[in-house]
């Protein structure tokens, strides 16, 4: 217990950044995603062709080489970020791939009538679906969406090997300085994720049920 309390301002510190790092990503990867799904009901093929790319090619590709494209490939080509930056960047458009197809999945559950009548009256395809659309979709993908971004939680791990100082790094550090007190360490860190996690899950089921609810 002693390298824990005796560490609890790097603790804090990677605590933090695992935090700042979920919520920016979470917020980018939303607006992207939703985007995405816009494209992917498209009646335009271009917009559909490119939506569909996109999925299939990130949501097929580890994150680890996600990473390590913006870390070590995008600096050759004169596009350097910060370290965290470039975590950021690779959260955001990883995982913009599963909010897109939590969308789509949303899109698809309204009834084509809504969009019909829509059209009928006159609105485009952009107003249909950020007027008529998309607000019943969102509600109805806001559980699936809170999971993709629990999972977005744990994904930020993946920061310890492209020098992000989150909550795995600082685990890593602190077990290598208290080899003896290791178990302590990752149950403190493990305790640090499910802060993070567990109040999203108890979110995302009062959601669900507010969702059923209302429908």
């Amino acid at each position: 217990m002693g390298a824990l309390l005796d560490n609890l301002a790097l603790l804090r510190d990677g605590f933090l950044t695992t935090l700042r790092l979920t919520l920016i990503s979470a917020a980018l990867a939303l607006v992207l995603g939703t985007l995405l799904g816009a494209c992917r009901v498209s009646p335009v093929p271009t917009l559909r062709g490119i939506g569909t790319a996109y999925v299939e090619l990130v949501r097929n590709t580890p994150l680890t080489l996600v990473f390590f494209f913006f870390v070590f490939v995008a600096p050759q080509v004169d596009l350097k970020l910060p370290f965290e930056v470039s975590a950021v960047v690779a959260l955001s458009l990883y995982t913009a791939a599963f909010v897109c197809e939590a969308v789509r999945s949303g899109v698809n559950s309204v009834g084509v009538g809504q969009a019909e009548a829509a059209r009928a009256i006159g609105l485009t395809f952009m107003q249909t679906m950020s007027q008529v659309v998309l607000p019943q979709a969102l509600r109805t993908v806001v559980p699936p969406l809170i999971n993709i971004f629990i999972a977005l939680t744990k994904n930020t791990s993946v920061g310890v090997g492209f020098f992000v100082t989150e909550l795995m790094a600082v685990g890593i550090r602190l077990t290598n300085r208290f080899p003896a007190d290791i178990l302590t360490v990752l149950t403190g860190i493990a305790v640090c994720y499910l802060a993070i996690t567990i109040p999203a899950g108890v979110l995302a089921g009062r959601l669900e049920r507010k969702v059923a609810f209302a429908r």
